[in-house]
């Protein structure tokens, strides 16, 4: 079939793209850089044509609540008008693991919002949460980075490999619309700030990881899978010591 990938060129959406092109399917990646904004629909009825299914893994740049909520809600709006329009008959969308249990921090609130909206529009969907990724661990050791130090919140957290994340959104695609499934998570739960300092020491970063109190909105465990979750490795570990947990530039 022929799969569009809206933030295909990002964490998740380069290995849905990679997956879906080796198992047979055709791709459309939409992105801004290919002509396509699927906030304001710009590019994206052309983009449409002939495409069966969508897998939205796009993301807004940031976590303030207001913003991420409008960008969430008009980005699956539009796939849904758009989308329905063309003949598209299934939307994917990945989600995050915890956000009922954390509605209280603003981007996760965001979050339940674009579930909603993703529910409720006329094509059929499939909503999936994950918990965060193993690449989470760069992330927050950048966004915490001041000069020889990273700081680093306290989080319970169960990750999984965002190439991991993409073949399985490529799998419920096949699989067709389901609503909300099973949450996706990585075989071990483990404290962010053990795993950043690892990933610090594999980059060879040189960097002290300090230890900071979880956001308060995050409740202890909170962003842990629930029961009957779907566990996917590779390990933390074993992650750590292939070429994905490598910086690509």
């Amino acid at each position: 079939m022929r799969i569009a990938v809206a933030g295909g060129t990002g964490t998740v959406g380069r290995y849905v793209v990679d997956t879906a092109r080796a198992r047979g399917h055709g791709v459309a990646v939409l992105s801004r850089s290919r002509g396509v904004d699927v906030r304001t629909g710009s590019g994206l009825e052309a983009a449409l044509e002939g495409v069966e299914a969508v897998v939205d893994v796009t993301n807004p740049g940031t976590t303030e609540r207001e913003a991420a909520t409008a960008f969430f809600t008009e980005v699956s709006g539009r796939l849904h008008t758009v989308g329905a329009a063309c003949g598209v008959r299934h939307l994917v969308t990945l989600s995050i693991v915890g956000i009922d249990r954390a509605a209280g921090y603003g981007y996760y609130a965001a979050k339940l919002a674009q579930e909603r909206a993703v529910l409720a529009g006329p094509v059929p969907a499939t909503v999936l949460r994950a918990t965060q990724f193993h690449e989470f661990a760069g992330q927050v050791l950048a966004w915490g980075r001041q000069r020889s130090t990273a700081h680093v919140p306290s989080l319970r957290v169960q990750t999984v490999a965002a190439r991991t994340v993409g073949r399985v959104l490529v799998e419920l695609v096949e699989a067709g619309p389901a609503g909300t499934v099973p949450d996706l998570a990585g075989p071990e739960p483990a404290d962010l700030v053990a795993l950043a300092r690892a990933l610090a020491e594999r980059r060879g970063l040189g960097v002290a990881v300090v230890a900071d109190p979880a956001p308060a909105e995050i409740p202890e465990d909170a962003l842990l899978p629930g029961a009957g979750a779907r566990l996917e490795g590779p390990t933390f570990r074993a992650w750590l010591a292939g070429p994905d947990a490598l910086p690509t530039t």
